[in-house]
């Protein structure tokens, strides 16, 4: 009798998954974080709401099924809002499953030729400069819903047309009980923090969802509410026409922008994270896989692009998650949801909504950050500042290859240090002496100093102290030997190490 029961108790643990208590429990949390961010995304991408659900569950059922990161959770997020707005306006609803698809396999490719680590080397500040930008944006599109007003087509026209927006709003009703709707759920998001702890229980998201929502019903406010299609109806696959578009450079563009801008955000996620947990490491190759993947079958599906987003993995972290089927069992409540509850969605708000975005494109300005690199390091600032302005001003795309380009030409700069130490004893030979790294950013510093030698002396430039001293540095010194010397006198000597 005793072998039996310690044989079925043997078979029962070894039937239950390890941590299924804890994982849950943290699937549930996930669920109630995921649920209203699913649905604003989506609504401030300008796609049906039922496609940010879609996105949540494929995150859920497809990536969070494969390796890489075992706790991170992925989805829509209000990063990618402002480049899907974008893309749909520009291109059409059926062509975005295209550019999505597209980006998954690509990024499964570089997860394949295992670049995932690569992405690691990007400069920090140009992607707090990218989540900067993509936060103003944010922020900027999301206030007009809020006064029940359409927003413009591009980031600058937003910011600049706030004022007329908000004048416009104070003689109409409407509008200013929308942007009320607005305002409660942005104080509810923010003193949440501050409730008894039994009601922090509710993530504080979905509290203020449902409180505008409460609010919205009972008060029969004139406010604008979520359209709902239906899950069945929403989902459309890309036709094959829309393929076509892929010949075009502008499309092209939107694809590599959709794949770069969502691997940089997954895999700075998957760093972050990490930091949260003792459990194991993201690999990264293999998380890009997965996240391309999701992104692939969120194509054919014609849904919303994920990453990985840091709220959610955060919350599932402190949750108490332990393995990956807490963010699998979150992708399951998301599909119960969508499929048996969809007409829950027709009663939110949509100033609600706008309200979640705005308080999550509040949290990607990294002001506190911003305010230590200038005191710290005024370059670092400064790409950031440059980024975030250049996606506001011009565009997503080009506003990151500008962040790059300012933050690869800063490290060449830097790197460039040279020093050139004259002895002049009055008579006799002149000696030079270069040290560091001569580069053409520094030529005309070490020009001006050269030419200020005298010209009736003999002078001696020792070179064999540099690292490094590329083309148009060794043919600015070896021009500037040949004709410095005034005639009759010794002509200048480069000296080169051995």
């Amino acid at each position: 009798m005793t072998d039996k029961r310690t044989l079925i108790s043997r078979l029962s643990h070894v039937s239950r998954p390890p941590h299924l208590r804890q994982d849950f429990a943290a699937s549930l949390v996930v669920f109630l974080v995921a649920l209203p961010l699913c649905v604003g995304v989506a609504v401030a991408s300008g796609v049906p709401a039922e496609l940010g659900l879609v996105t949540g569950i494929v995150g859920g059922l497809v990536t969070g099924l494969m390796r890489g990161s075992s706790l991170q959770v992925s989805g829509p997020a209000a990063g990618m809002t402002v480049l899907v707005l974008d893309a749909v306006t520009e291109f059409g609803l059926p062509v975005l499953g295209v550019i999505v698809l597209t980006a998954g396999l690509l990024q499964m490719a570089m997860g394949l030729l295992r670049l995932g680590r690569y992405f690691r080397a990007i400069s920090v500040s140009v992607v707090e400069g990218m989540l900067a930008g993509i936060g103003l944006v944010i922020i900027a599109g999301q206030l007009y819903p809020a006064v029940a007003a359409k927003a413009p087509g591009s980031g600058l026209s937003k910011i600049t047309g706030l004022p007329g927006a908000f004048l416009d709003a104070l003689g109409d009703s409407g509008a200013l009980a929308s942007l009320a709707v607005c305002a409660g759920t942005v104080a509810v998001l923010l003193l949440w923090k501050h409730t008894p702890a039994k009601l922090r229980a509710v993530p504080g998201a979905l509290a203020a969802v449902g409180l505008a929502t409460l609010a919205a019903l009972a008060l029969n406010l004139p406010v604008a509410t979520v359209e709902v299609r239906g899950l069945l109806g929403s989902v459309q696959p890309p036709p094959l026409s829309a393929f076509g578009e892929l010949a075009g450079v502008g499309l092209l563009g939107t694809v590599v922008a959709f794949t770069l801008i969502a691997s940089a955000e997954s895999l700075f996620s998957a760093a972050a994270v990490d930091r949260l947990h003792s459990g194991p490491r993201t690999q990264y190759n293999r998380e890009l896989l997965a996240q391309g993947a999701g992104n692939a079958v969120c194509g054919l599906l014609g849904a919303l692009p994920m990453t990985a987003v840091i709220v959610r993995s955060a919350a599932n972290v402190q949750a108490g998650a332990r393995t990956k089927a807490s963010r699998v069992l979150h992708g399951v409540w998301l599909l119960l949801f969508a499929a048996l509850l969809p007409g829950v969605l027709a009663h939110i708000p949509v100033p609600a909504l706008a309200g979640i975005l705005v308080h999550a494109g509040a949290k990607l300005i990294p002001v506190r950050a911003l305010a230590g690199l200038w005191r710290e390091h005024r370059g670092e600032a400064l790409v950031l500042a440059v980024t975030a302005v250049s996606i506001v001003t011009v565009s997503m795309f080009e506003g990151v290859l500008i962040g790059l380009a300012l933050a690869v030409v800063k490290t060449a700069w830097e790197a460039s240090h040279i020093r050139l130490e004259v002895t002049d004893e009055g008579a006799g030979p002149v000696e030079g002496h270069l040290s560091g790294n001569a580069t053409f950013l520094r030529l005309p510093k070490i020009l001006d100093t050269l030419e200020s030698l005298p010209q009736d002396r003999p002078v001696r430039l020792d070179l064999s102290g540099l690292h490094h001293l590329d083309h148009a540095c060794r043919t600015a010194l070896e021009n500037w030997a040949a004709r410095h010397s005034a005639a009759g006198t010794e002509p200048v000597k480069l000296v080169t190490a051995a």
